[in-house]
């Protein structure tokens, strides 16, 4: 039970340090849709979405008004749609049919966004899967709510260079499809390695074979909560610091874990993991930049930046599982550039490059993250950003990610705006010397020699 302190505490974080349940995510298993008549399936996804998560929004407001607890986002993943859509999907632009269904669905339910418009190519790609993935410029171009995802490469069993190749020209082209609105497209489109079944974030939420056929993932963040904390114990030895750091990620996931049960309860639906991400916005005390330099550093981007985030990712999560068994998705820290004003403001200064933000994702929690770079960057160079992503997770046996905005008419120095919790973005340099010879060779980086474990 959560004690009268503990209530207070809660409390004061909601109310003074923007602790927020940053969504809720209804994952749905699409697999009882499949069926060869494109008709057919169109009406049963929509219908099994519209219906599973009749309620989703509703309980979720339910939630913050009995308890107080802001719920920013209501969210639906569901199964992969290249696996949903094979057997009756044959062009590319029958999965924008697919698109479109998923995003009248989310309309319908109210939630914000709906992830699962995604591809599992890690060793190969089938038919649909590549037809899937050459459709997503078309269907992230003409649709609000819809996220797409593709997970490239794993531990397991290496990169897929094809898919890479393919994924920076594919990036391009969303680009370029909604070249109207910055580019804004490619926000909704995020390329993995190690991708997990149970995120509840998008735009990478999809939800795995694995899983259950409708389940509940909470994603909690509290950043200024966790900046605060370490105000009052500036300058004192790690050891505090950590301490500081572990306790409030404790606090902070108890709050995700009683939102969790609470809507399974309601929605009578299975609860699956809550995911302790620290994971920004735009406004200002919502910054994990802030949290680093708080630790010490001048500015983010500064020698020991990726040190500090090593210390803050770990900390976090050990003090996520002490407070629930099921701690999953992505859990830790996030560093996306356009939704931290503390990362937006260090790119401005000068004190942060691509490079050094490279560096960092090899200890974060997912990867290059809403960075915008100049519209003129090539297919080759954007492949290239994720080969050297993708080596990074399959390597150290990480979730790592790519979520490139190369902004169309934009150059470095320019800005580009989204809105929301999506924020703005400088448009950073993107080292100039070609990679093309290297993506084109195709075919398949092998796994590293520590991923043979049976």
């Amino acid at each position: 039970m959560i004690n009268r302190i503990e209530v207070d505490e809660t409390n004061k974080m909601i109310q003074q340090e923007k602790l927020d349940v940053r969504t809720i995510t209804m994952g749905i298993s699409l697999l009882d849709c499949i069926d060869s008549d494109l008709g057919a399936l169109e009406e049963k996804i929509y219908k099994k979405i519209t219906g599973c998560a009749s309620r989703l929004v509703e309980t979720g407001r339910e939630i913050e008004i009995e308890y107080g607890i802001p719920i920013v986002n209501k969210r639906i993943s569901v199964t992969p749609i290249a696996l949903v859509g094979g057997a009756a999907c044959k062009r590319p632009e029958d999965f924008v049919r697919l698109a479109k269904v998923l995003d009248e669905a989310a309309k319908k339910v109210r939630v914000n966004f709906i992830g699962g418009y995604s591809a599992l190519v890690s060793k190969g790609m089938t038919p649909s899967d590549e037809l899937l993935i050459r459709s997503i410029p078309a269907a992230l171009s003409s649709t609000d709510r819809v996220c797409s995802s593709v997970n490239v490469g794993s531990t397991r069993t290496g990169i897929n260079m094809d898919a890479v190749r393919l994924m920076g020209q594919i990036i391009k082209e969303t680009a370029e499809a909604t070249a109207a609105q910055d580019s804004l497209g490619c926000a909704k489109l995020v390329v993995f390695c190690n991708a997990p079944d149970d995120n509840p974030f998008m735009a990478g939420a999809f939800h795995g074979v694995t899983e259950a056929d409708t389940v509940i993932n909470v994603g909690v963040s509290g950043p200024g909560v966790v900046k605060t904390a370490l105000e009052k114990v500036r300058g004192a030895d790690f050891e505090t610091l950590c301490e500081t750091i572990k306790r409030t990620a404790f606090k902070v996931t108890r709050v995700g874990q009683l939102v969790a049960r609470e809507a399974s309860q309601k929605l009578g639906v299975p609860f699956g993991i809550v995911d302790l991400s620290l994971a920004p916005t735009p406004a200002v005390g919502d910054s994990v930049a802030e949290i680093l330099e708080e630790m010490g550093l001048e500015s983010v981007g500064a020698p020991g930046t990726t040190a500090a985030l090593a210390l803050l990712n770990d900390q976090v999560k050990k003090g996520g599982v002490m407070a629930s068994s099921y701690v999953g998705g992505l859990s830790g820290a996030f560093i996306p550039v356009s939704e931290d004003q503390g990362m937006i403001d260090a790119v401005n200064r000068g004190a942060l490059t691509i490079e050094k933000l490279e560096a960092m994702t090899c200890v974060c929690s997912v990867g290059l993250d809403m960075i915008a770079i100049p519209g003129d960057t090539t297919a080759a160079a954007i492949s290239g950003i994720i080969a050297d992503e993708a080596a990074i997770g399959m390597v150290n046996q990480k979730t790592t990610a790519v979520r490139l905005i190369p902004a169309a008419g934009k150059k470095a120095g320019d800005t580009v705006e989204f809105g929301g919790l999506l924020g703005y973005a400088p448009v950073m340099p993107v080292n100039g010397w070609s990679c093309e010879a290297f993506v084109s060779r195709g075919g398949r980086i092998p796994a590293p020699i520590h991923s043979f474990k049976n």
